[in-house]
């Protein structure tokens, strides 16, 4: 068997995952794989990890009742999952410090990284200045113009952001360029990838360090509630806060596990399992292969492919994933603002629409917990310009 036949058995999840990239694209992933396999269970590695999870993201994070939220729907009780009180105001840093901490015991100095809303790539930005490495950013050029905020973040904070004015001009172009970058300096850059996407290991990669999400959710409804949620609803992307907020339920067959797609860009709704970016998983595109548009009003979710434990999750029935168009977003956003005093992410919107729906048809004994994976300052002005028109 070839390396190449033998990455295309590691990383399944059911059909999806794989590795399905070049050889010398391969020997880099390889030597990516044995350092995080190494790294993963290394107490001393650990520690650090969580020093910063600590001492610099400032989890844990709190598991806050929306009361108000509660009471205005009616039915299940809403818990959120906050997220967006990370610093850099997402999910995002937990996966970046677990990759980059990886990169740093690997040696390699130069990061690049895709990211769509911009939280990644802010992110990624924050964790290079405080260990001194080289930043590249690729993001699509629609995507700079409408998060223009997160593109000026990432220069103050020392990154390069290559605007890509190719195809859409979004997150699956922006991809493309950075493993273009990395095909030509894989010996001495890191790809840190911001999604649970890619080909093997980083799907298994980010599950790992965004799987705290769920970690703490779980101890936290138990303290609170006494029993585990009735559901746990998150916003999917590529998936990397579903996954990370589903993982230590996926084993309790009593918690439902709801990922909320835009409408859209519903890869798993409506996509075909296909190889994208170096693994299988479903796809948008036509009878010919062509990617299909996405227009997503949530710069973060608008990407033709998902994580392929997200396609086992779905065809295997653990998961459920369900359609939620930008107006309804948009009203969540406002919604949750205006009872909470909470202004979330529009990715985060897309996950709170669908909680409300869900919650009239529970019972007041009934719980869901929301992943709330960011905040909307990003978001604002965009919102601003939306609701004028």
């Amino acid at each position: 068997m070839t390396s190449m036949e033998e990455n295309r058995v590691k990383g399944y999840y059911g059909e999806f995952g794989g590795s399905f990239i070049p050889e010398d694209l391969q020997k880099a992933m390889d030597q990516i794989e044995e350092a995080f396999l190494r790294y993963k269970n290394d107490p001393e590695f650990l520690q650090e990890y969580e020093y910063y999870l600590k001492e610099y993201v400032g989890r844990e994070n709190p598991l806050t009742y929306a009361e108000n939220l509660t009471n205005k729907v009616g039915g299940a009780k809403i818990y959120l999952k906050r997220e967006d009180l990370n610093h850099t105001g997402a999910h995002k840093i937990n996966n970046v410090l677990g990759q980059i901490l990886v990169a740093k015991k690997m040696g390699i100095k130069r990061i690049i990284a895709e990211t769509g809303a911009g939280q990644h790539g802010v992110a990624t930005a924050t964790a290079c200045a405080l260990f001194g490495m080289e930043c590249v950013i690729y993001m699509g050029k629609k995507d700079t113009e409408r998060q223009a905020l997160n593109v000026f973040r990432m220069e103050l904070l020392g990154a390069k952001v290559v605007a890509v004015d190719k195809g859409e001009g979004h997150l699956a172009e922006a991809v493309d360029e950075a493993l273009g970058d990395l095909m030509q300096n894989y010996k001495n850059t890191f790809y840190l990838i911001g999604s649970a996407v890619g080909p093997h290991p980083y799907p298994q990669m980010i599950k790992e360090f965004q799987a705290v999400i769920s970690k703490e959710s779980k101890k936290q409804i138990l303290e609170k509630e006494g029993k585990l949620p009735t559901a746990v609803v998150a916003c999917v992307g590529g998936g990397s806060n579903a996954i990370g907020a589903f993982a230590h339920y996926i084993e309790e067959p009593n918690v439902r596990l709801i990922g909320v797609e835009p409408a859209e860009a519903a890869s798993l709704s409506k996509g075909v399992p296909a190889v994208l970016h170096g693994f299988n998983s479903y796809v948008l595109q036509d009878k010919d292969g062509n990617l299909l548009p996405t227009h997503s009003i949530a710069a973060g979710l608008d990407y033709q492919s998902v994580g392929p434990e997200h396609s086992y999750l779905r065809d295997s029935g653990r998961g459920e994933y369900v359609p939620v168009s930008g107006q309804e977003a948009l009203e969540a956003f406002q919604i949750l603002s205006q009872e909470e005093g909470i202004i979330p992410a529009l990715e985060s919107s897309h996950a709170v629409a669908y909680a409300m729906k869900l919650a009239k048809e529970l019972s007041k004994d009934d719980i869901i917990i929301v992943n709330l994976s960011g905040r909307g300052d990003k978001d604002v002005e965009q919102v601003f310009e939306m609701l004028k028109k």
